[in-house]
Order: structure tokens, then C-alpha cells, then sequence
């Protein structure tokens, strides 16, 4: 099975100052983060934000070249997670035919983002990622205490500025 999510933002990781993106489900309150590359931060963040360049930077290629050949981006899947590191498939239709290709998640949502087309996640994926060292419990009431010392402790300039 596979969940619908959206991007929520972009925020730096204080420890490694690395991108976060980070999606959350359409339908309930599940997030995942995914640790990006600056460069691809920088091309999911110019979209998000509508940034126009004189020229076209490389996700914007990709969907000119999908648009002058007429492809489709039916949607995109972030479908693994091992060793720490995500894998997605962006699904192509030309014509009648449906292909598959093999990407960063990171990259295959820059270009959903650019293409409108809807961003799904394994369920395995998001488990993987809870039972990782990693995963960061979600704030509830038997936990506040944890988490506001947590907060308390963040400098305003951990977050980049594409924060949502």
C-alpha cells in the first residue's frame, strides 16, 4: 500500500546542516523526512517558492523535455529505504505506454512539483524509517515536557528560510 503526501517544507538539520524535506500525508497526520542535497534543496525550494531563473536550471529542462515530447509524470513513488538511503520511481506515460525510471527522491519530486503530479510513499518505507535511528517521536501529550526542552535548545538560525 502507498500513502499520498505533500511537501511541508524545507529546514536545515542542526546537527549535520544538511536539507530536510519534509512530506506529510494528505489524509492524516504522518510525516517523513528525507535528507536531500543542498543543490536539490535549492530546486524543490525555487519551485515551492515560484522563483523564475533567465534560464532553465535542470528540473526545468526535464519537464520542457517532457512537455515538448509529450510525456506525462503520472506520479512518483519514494518506494525503498536501505541503509539510510530513500529510492523513488517516477512513472512515465507515453502515449499508452508506462515506464518506470529510477531516481533520487529528491530529484522525483522536484520534478512532481513541477509536473503536478502526486507523490506516494510505500507504507514499508514510512515503518522502516520509524523503526530507524532516526525516527524522532511524534509530540503528543506524554511528551511535551521532552520536546519543549528540545525547542528550547534550537537557535532560530538551525531552520533555513524555505521553513513552511
Amino acid at each position: 500500500m502507498f500513502k499520498q503526501m505533500k511537501v511541508t517544507g524545507l529546514v536545515m538539520d542542526p546537527h549535520s546542516n544538511t536539507p530536510i524535506l519534509v512530506l506529510k500525508g494528505l489524509k492524516d497526520e504522518t510525516t517523513l523526512p528525507i535528507w536531500i542535497g543542498l543543490l536539490e534543496a535549492t530546486a524543490i525550494a525555487t519551485e515551492l517558492e515560484s522563483i523564475q531563473f533567465p534560464r532553465p536550471m535542470t528540473h526545468d529542462l526535464i519537464r520542457s523535455l517532457f512537455d515538448h515530447l509529450e510525456v506525462k509524470v503520472e506520479k512518483i513513488e519514494v518506494c525503498d529505504l536501505k541503509n539510510n538511503t530513500y529510492y523513488a520511481l517516477i512513472y512515465i506515460r507515453d502515449g499508452e505506454r508506462l515506464s518506470t525510471i529510477d531516481s533520487r527522491p529528491s530529484d522525483a519530486i522536484a520534478i512532481a512539483l513541477r509536473m503536478n503530479a502526486p507523490i506516494f510513499v510505500k507504507d514499508e518505507v514510512i515503518t522502516k524509517y520509524l523503526k530507524s535511528e532516526d525516527a524522532k517521536p511524534a509530540f503528543d501529550e506524554n511528551n511535551k515536557e521532552n520536546w519543549g526542552d528540545m525547542l528550547d535548545k534550537l537557535d532560530p538560525s538551525d531552520f533555513s528560510k524555505y521553513k513552511m
